[in-house]
């Protein structure tokens, strides 16, 4: 390390985002001698890729290339420090020399899991499952999600009955529980960070014209992919929520939301994409299953056009411009009626669906969850790419909404952009608390 001002100088980077993005970056930087601190304020890394069934562009399954960056990360462990539960509560320095305070929530499990399960088979209590958008449960003490790194359970103290309980430290043969982990804080010197907080699913709740909330069998898309996921609620059966009936007949909506002045302006770009892959997974799963996907424009930019003609060309997959007006249950059935205006041809249709799958857009992390850091962003709360803080670099989808192979590159480049402001001998403005 080096002096600036009487301060260490720090050819550490600190990477705050455990998804795609900041795992990529992480190794990235790792793997050219950098050592990083890999910040995640959920329990394990993987982000919303881990929570997919496939992703573009070769339709992948998240465990494919996971699992690659997990192994990249366990050869690199000396360059990388990954914590999870870790918020940042306080950034302050300059290019070379900032000074970031995390504070550690407690998971209450120690390193001594093994990921027997155990412990679940004795817990009382359900809870919502956070990764399933409330379709599905885990017991109080559960795995983040299949691919989850660390591989380690965690307890949701706000649903544990703690020592009025305490049957999973009975159960746990290996003393892994400790119902009496507090949260620390720790203070890292880095030269630079990188913000890969990547993006929330826009709140549908106040679609009311749509359904969602108030009809069972209204869903959205992430809940969507959830149900075709083999880790997901249903095992990767796509069911009705209200019946576990097999879907038979689904209405995609695009822009659920989007494009309107009264919720979300913006276009998220990947939703069309999304909901095409969507209608693919309910064809493969029951050929006589038909789907219909109404839009206001269509997307699918580049290589994607292919993809776009293949699903187009399946007679069973109806993509019809055309705006979703209405949506209804039928008390009897739960069965929906769904009203649209025809663009093109005019007038209105009328149809009956087992399932409606919204397609809400995309809401930079940041927005939701500000940082304790100056960020320059755009109108709706994305990172701006250029015009940051010297050594502060925005990657993938806080930038924008983005597919994850792009995302993925951008991070890359994020990386190398990170070592240049560490290197950089230009005078810099330094963060105030």
């Amino acid at each position: 390390m080096s002096q600036d001002n009487g301060k260490s100088r720090s050819n550490a980077i600190l990477v705050l985002g455990g998804g795609i993005s900041g795992i990529t970056a992480a190794v990235e930087l790792a793997e050219m001698g950098y050592e990083v601190y890999l910040a995640e304020q959920t329990a394990s890394l993987g982000g919303r890729v881990a929570l997919m069934n496939k992703y573009f562009p070769k339709l992948c399954p998240p465990a494919c290339g996971l699992e690659i960056n997990y192994q990249r990360i366990r050869k690199a462990h000396d360059k990388i420090k990954v914590l999870t539960l870790a918020r940042a509560v306080a950034i302050t320095g300059r290019v070379g020399a900032f000074e970031a305070t995390l504070e550690i929530q407690p998971r209450y499990v120690n390193q001594k899991c093994t990921a027997c399960d155990d412990c679940t088979k004795v817990c009382p209590v359900e809870r919502p499952s956070e990764n399933d958008y409330g379709l599905g449960t885990t017991r109080a003490i559960y795995l983040p999600h299949a691919m989850a790194l660390p591989m380690r359970y965690v307890i949701d103290m706000k649903t544990c009955k703690g020592k009025e309980c305490a049957k999973c430290v009975e159960a746990c043969q290996y003393g892994a529980i400790d119902l009496d982990m507090k949260s620390t804080r720790i203070t890292l010197n880095v030269g630079a960070i990188v913000v890969a907080t990547g993006w929330v699913p826009n709140d549908a709740s106040g679609l009311a014209n749509l359904g969602f909330g108030t009809c069972a069998n209204v869903i959205t898309n992430v809940m969507m992919e959830r149900l075709a996921a083999p880790n997901g609620p249903t095992q990767g059966k796509i069911l009705r929520p209200s019946d576990g009936k097999p879907v038979q007949t689904a209405v995609f909506v695009q822009c659920a939301g989007s494009r309107d002045e009264n919720h979300l302006p913006y276009c998220s770009s990947v939703c069309c994409l999304a909901s095409l892959k969507q209608a693919g997974y309910l064809r493969e799963q029951n050929p006589e299953s038909k789907a219909y996907v109404f839009y206001i424009d269509l997307r699918a930019g580049g290589i994607f056009e292919d993809f776009l003609t293949r699903m187009q060309n399946d007679p069973a997959i109806v993509v019809q411009k055309g705006k979703v007006a209405k949506v209804r249950e039928d008390p009897a059935t739960r069965d929906l009626n769904i009203e649209v205006e025809d663009i093109l041809g005019g007038g209105k249709l009328r149809m009956r669906a087992d399932l409606v799958v919204l397609a809400t857009g995309m809401v930079p992390s940041v927005r939701t969850a500000p940082l304790p850091l100056q960020l320059v962003c755009d109108e709706y709360g994305f990172c701006a790419p250029d015009g940051q803080l010297p050594g502060i670099v925005p990657a993938g989808t806080a930038k924008g909404p983005t597919d994850v192979a792009t995302a993925i590159q951008d991070a890359t480049g994020a990386a190398i952009k990170a070592i240049q402001w560490i290197h950089s001998t230009t005078s810099t403005p330094s963060i105030t608390a």
